[in-house]
C-alpha cells in the first residue's frame, strides 16, 4: 500500500473529519444537557462515520483500501483481532482489581446508577442474575460483538487507518507517523472528554485536561499502532475495524463490575483506557513500535 504524500488533501480531510465531528459532539452535549442522553448516544455511534465521509469530501479513494477480508490468508490476523481485545482487557482488568480490590463490585451498582434501578429489576425479572448477565457479556464479546460493532468501526478505520495514517507515514516514516496519527485520532474526541466526561467521568484530578493527554497520548497511540498493524499485515480494512470493534466491546465491561464514583482512579482503569488496566495493550503496542521498520525517517 504505497501512498504519495498530499498536503492539501490531508489538510481539507482533517477540515472536514473534525469540524463536523466537533459540530456534532457539541449536539450530543447539549442532548445530554437536556436529559436526551439515548438519542445523544446514537449521534456520537453515527459520529463514527464522519472519518469516512471526510475522506470522500476531501477528494480521497475508498474503493481500493481492501474491503475483501481474505479470510484464508488473513485467519490468524482475524483471530488476534477478534480475541485479543477480551484477553487484554481482562488481563489489564485483573492487575487493576488486584491492586484495588476493594473496588470490584458485582452487586451491579454501576449498571444501577448509569441505567436505573429499573434495568436491574428487569434482569430479575428475566431470571438473570447480574454475574450470569457480565458472563453472557463476555461471550457476546468474543462471538458476534466484534463484527456489528465493525460495521460501525469501519467508519473510523477507513478515515484513520484506511486514508490519514498512510499519508503521514509517507511523509514521517511508520513510527512518528503512526505517533502523530495517533494523537490526531485522540484529539477528535476531546470535545466529548470536556463535555460530558467520555471515558473517564469528570471527578478526577485536572479535569478535563489530563483525561485528554491521558486518551489522546497513552491510550490512542497505541492502540492506532495495533489497528494499523493489523491493517499492514491483512491488506483489508476489515481486520482493522473488526479490532475496533471488538475493542470497544470488551472494554465496557470492567466498568460494569466496578464500584461507581473511584474519582481519580478512573484515569487509572478498571477499564482498559487507563494507565494500569492499558498496560497489556501498551506493552503489545511498544513490541510493535521496537519491531517496525521505517520506510522514511525525517
Amino acid at each position: 500500500m504505497n501512498t504519495e504524500f498530499n498536503k492539501i488533501q490531508v489538510i481539507k480531510y482533517l477540515a472536514f473529519t473534525f469540524g463536523i465531528a466537533y459540530a456534532i459532539q457539541i449536539i450530543a452535549w447539549l442532548l445530554y444537557s437536556n436529559g436526551q442522553q439515548m438519542i445523544g448516544q446514537l449521534i456520537v455511534a453515527v459520529m463514527m462515520f464522519v472519518p469516512m465521509l471526510s475522506v470522500l469530501l476531501s477528494g480521497g479513494k475508498i474503493k481500493n483500501m481492501g474491503w475483501n477480508p481474505h479470510i484464508k490468508q488473513n485467519w490468524k490476523t482475524i483471530l488476534i483481532a477478534w480475541f485479543s481485545p477480551m484477553i487484554f482487557t481482562a488481563i489489564g482488568a485483573g492487575l487493576y482489581f488486584a491492586l484495588f480490590p476493594s473496588h470490584f463490585d458485582l452487586s451491579g451498582s454501576y449498571i444501577a446508577e448509569v441505567a436505573g434501578e429499573d434495568a436491574l429489576r428487569q434482569l430479575e425479572e428475566q431470571g438473570l442474575s447480574y454475574p450470569l448477565t457480565i458472563l453472557l457479556s463476555c461471550v457476546n464479546c468474543v462471538t458476534y460483538a466484534p463484527v456489528i460493532n465493525a460495521i460501525f468501526a469501519a467508519g473510523e478505520e477507513v478515515g484513520w487507518r484506511g486514508f490519514l495514517y498512510p499519508q503521514l507515514k509517507a511523509k514521517f516514516g511508520k513510527r512518528k507517523g503512526w505517533f502523530i496519527g495517533g494523537m490526531i485520532w485522540g484529539l477528535w474526541h476531546c470535545p466529548l472528554i470536556w463535555l460530558i466526561g467520555y471515558e473517564y467521568g469528570t471527578d478526577y484530578i485536572g479535569f478535563p485536561i489530563t483525561g485528554m493527554i491521558l486518551f489522546s497520548v497513552v491510550i490512542t497511540v497505541p492502540l492506532g499502532i495495533i489497528f494499523d498493524w493489523s491493517y499492514e499485515k491483512s491488506n483489508s480494512i476489515w481486520l482493522p475495524a473488526i479490532f475496533h470493534g471488538a475493542f470497544n466491546a470488551a472494554a465496557t465491561i470492567p466498568q460494569c463490575v466496578t464500584i461507581t464514583n473511584t474519582g481519580s482512579y478512573r484515569l487509572l482503569g478498571s477499564a482498559p483506557n487507563g494507565l494500569i488496566a492499558g498496560l497489556p495493550i501498551i506493552i503489545f503496542a511498544v513490541i510493535l513500535f521496537i519491531k517496525a521498520k521505517n520506510t522514511r525517517e525525517k
